[in-house]
């Protein structure tokens, strides 16, 4: 049986010639592996790791540089930090409010602000010693989300119970406006990358309202998304906001004003469900 000599045309490389090229190729396939190509993307979109903390974890922010995740543990009234790299609790129990929901972290980094459902107060972390540092922050009743300002200077909180939004100083760490009434059981919320508008999700009134950030009161509010709304989150270019709704099964996504001057545009809200349903302009 006769055996080819190359491949392609090219004829096999021999000694310390061949070595050189096996060499390249294994660096080649390492850079590629590094790069996420390849054989190393088998991995992509599945489970990794699975990360024991304490009861009931519920919200989870990550830090800025990407090394930590904090997680906010509701049923053992803690948070816990992990590792992103080891996937490791490498910080916690940390003690704060009872029921802790969702958590936020400052641009830099620094602190971490904690929505205490039961206990109608924010919890501040530092980030590097872990310790509670400021607080209990007295909010309205039930708190549940909290955004923190691109700029890092306040923090917005949702406070369920109370149908309102308390807004905290992250200096002073000090309720500095609020609360600004509303719509029926407030729970996400979001603020607009530059800064001038807070969007948040109405889940007893299946509407969203918008508050102007430099006044603090609701500029408007935007009804009939779908029911019982939750989260919410902003594009990075601040053009449309994505509302889920847990009520229906649904998610709406609301076109942002977008003024240049005097002039700006308004597209409507969209809402579609994943069984193609269709959309609409208001």
């Amino acid at each position: 049986m006769n055996h080819p000599t190359g491949f392609r045309g090219y004829p096999i490389v021999r000694g310390r010639s061949r070595r050189l090229v096996l060499g390249l190729t294994a660096t080649f396939a390492m850079v590629l592996g590094m790069a996420g190509m390849g054989a190393a993307t088998a991995a992509a979109d599945t489970v990794i790791d699975t990360v024991p903390v304490e009861d009931s974890p519920d919200g989870v922010a990550i830090t800025p540089d990407g090394s930590f995740a904090y997680v906010t543990n509701n049923g053992d009234d803690s948070v816990s930090v992990i590792d992103t790299v080891t996937n490791l609790v490498v910080a916690g129990p940390i003690a704060v409010g009872a029921n802790p929901r969702e958590v936020a972290i400052t641009p830099d980094g620094a602190f971490a602000y904690v929505a205490n459902n039961g206990a109608n107060t924010v919890s501040v972390i530092d980030t590097v010693t872990n310790l509670v540092v400021a607080g209990p922050i007295v909010v309205g009743n039930n708190p549940v989300g909290v955004a923190i300002t691109p700029d890092g200077a306040f923090a917005y909180v949702t406070t369920n119970g109370a149908n309102s939004v308390s807004v905290i100083d992250t200096v002073t760490n000090l309720v500095v406006a609020g609360p600004i009434a509303v719509g029926t059981s407030p729970v996400g919320v979001a603020i607009t990358p530059d800064g001038a508008f807070a969007y948040v999700t109405n889940s007893g009134a299946d509407s969203v309202s918008v508050i102007d950030t430099v006044t603090n009161t609701v500029s408007t509010t935007i009804p009939a998304v779908g029911a019982l709304p939750f989260g919410v989150a902003i594009t990075p270019d601040g053009a449309f906001a994505y509302v889920t709704n847990s009520g229906d099964d649904t998610v709406s996504v609301i076109a942002i004003d977008q003024c240049a001057g005097s002039l700006c545009f308004d597209f409507g809200s969209l809402t579609g469900s994943g069984s193609g349903a269709g959309s609409a302009f208001s």
